[in-house]
């Protein structure tokens, strides 16, 4: 296959760096900035650069919105439409074929190719994108893939991307494999931030702060991080007259959008946009048009509550990492400005990176996996970054309280297998089983 020219982008620069450390090691870190390319021409480069002579290149990402994006962003590099050699996998959707060599999938989905393959037979190489994400599903992922390569599969490559991960210690989770960093961006972002404190509702200070970037003429849409969808519509409601009056219109992009109305929010607009989003347009989406990014530096975050027996969205400050790549979404077309909407003395109390979902998250569905996987003690198991053991007893306790464990072989019951093909937690899901069967007799009863 003749290699195509890569795109004049920053990470173009190391492409060669990457093929020489996969060449003798199987394994990479690649460290790179937002807009520097690392998702749309890495995929391409393994499939052109003879390092995956046959099989499928496998690139992780974190939400469907993005799985779709990315696919569709590498197919028209490559002068294709999605489903010739790239084609993408996500919960109720499949776009591929049998010419498919890059396929572009969400989290959940790799977790079950690895279990009912671990193997991965006809798959080259998997990209891990956007690991500093730290989800549950991509910590597992990361795990999985090291221990089908140091057991099963010699030949597999990884590859690890992120724009703002420590790359370090997963280098050295990784058996010391090498980093490659690409330090340029495709344009420079001018950061500015508050002179004070803003006092008042998050939507009031987002909406004065949208105003005051759209009256500086940006020169392009404005994209808007906001916490919710609650705070997206509270903004939008302050902004679409005063935008209307100046030219502009307003856009919502978040995650119970539908699919058709996310992909909207993509394309371009007739006039310029002020798009009000949540951190689902954080990582891996170029949205066309973006030249300005006013953040409210605040997130949704889910965290287990133990007494509650269920997770609980909190609204909270973001991490400096996050903030960074928020405001790499206005460099990915040309120079661009981010207006943080807090001051300088707030930005040094913020944690340097989020917390890992690991560390926060209902861990059920996550032991329920691993013993799916055969693991007999997941306190044992070699994470990435274990969590305590305290949490992961109780994970184990509740299972076996749901009946998902058998008692003599410590493998999954009968139940055990349904409540991993329900895409809820195990909770929920044991629930909605009971449910089924409880209708299922009813009705033949009746």
């Amino acid at each position: 296959m003749t290699r195509p020219a890569a795109p004049a982008l920053p990470v173009a620069s190391v492409l060669e760096d990457l093929a020489a450390a996969l060449r003798g090691h199987r394994r990479v870190v690649l460290v790179a900035p937002p807009g520097s390319g690392k998702t749309t021409l890495v995929p391409p480069f393994l499939l052109a650069s003879g390092l995956c002579p046959s099989g499928e290149i496998v690139v992780l990402q974190p939400r469907r919105v993005a799985a779709r994006t990315v696919a569709r962003r590498i197919a028209a590099g490559l002068g294709e439409r999605v489903g010739e050699r790239v084609g993408y996998q996500v919960r109720f959707d499949t776009v591929a074929s049998h010419k498919t060599r890059i396929r572009v999938v969400t989290e959940g989905i790799l977790t079950a190719w690895l279990q009912r393959d671990p193997e991965l037979r006809g798959v080259a190489a998997v990209v891990l994108d956007e690991l500093h994400e730290r989800s549950l599903h991509a910590d597992l992922a990361l795990a999985l893939v090291r221990e089908v390569q140091e057991a099963l599969r010699e030949d597999l490559l990884l590859v690890v991307m992120s724009a703002t991960l420590d790359a370090a210690p997963v280098a050295a989770y990784l058996g010391g494999c090498p980093v490659v960093s690409s330090d340029g961006r495709l344009h420079p972002v001018a950061v500015s931030h508050l002179p004070r404190a803003a006092e008042g509702p998050v939507a009031e200070v987002v909406a004065a702060g949208v105003l005051a970037m759209v009256d500086g003429a940006p020169g392009g849409d404005v994209l808007v991080f906001l916490p919710g969808v609650r705070e997206i519509e509270a903004a939008r409601g302050r902004l679409t007259a005063p935008l209307a009056s100046r030219g502009w219109d307003t856009a919502v992009l978040h995650g119970r959008l539908d699919p058709a109305a996310q992909d909207a929010a993509l394309d371009p607009g007739p006039r310029p946009r002020a798009i009000l989003a949540t951190n689902l347009a954080e990582t891996s989406l170029t949205i066309a048009g973006v030249a300005a990014v006013v953040d409210s530096g605040l997130a949704k975050v889910m965290r287990f509550e133990a007494g509650l027996g269920s997770g609980r969205l909190t609204t909270e400050r973001i991490s400096r990492a996050s903030a960074d790549q928020r405001a790499g979404r206005a460099g990915r077309l040309g120079p661009g400005r981010a207006l943080r909407l807090w001051t300088v003395h707030d930005e040094r109390t913020m944690a340097a990176f989020d917390d890992p979902e690991i560390r926060r998250v209902d861990l059920t569905g996550l032991v329920l996996e691993l013993r799916a996987w055969g693991v007999a003690d997941p306190a044992a198991f070699p994470f990435f970054e274990a969590p305590e053991p305290e949490r992961l007893a109780a994970a184990e306790a509740t299972l076996k309280a749901l009946g998902a464990i058998d008692p003599v072989t410590g493998g999954l019951s009968r139940l055990g297998l349904q409540l991993r093909r329900v895409p809820a937690s195990p909770r929920v899901a044991a629930f909605l089983v009971a449910a089924a069967e409880a209708a299922i007799h009813d009705k033949r009863v009746g």
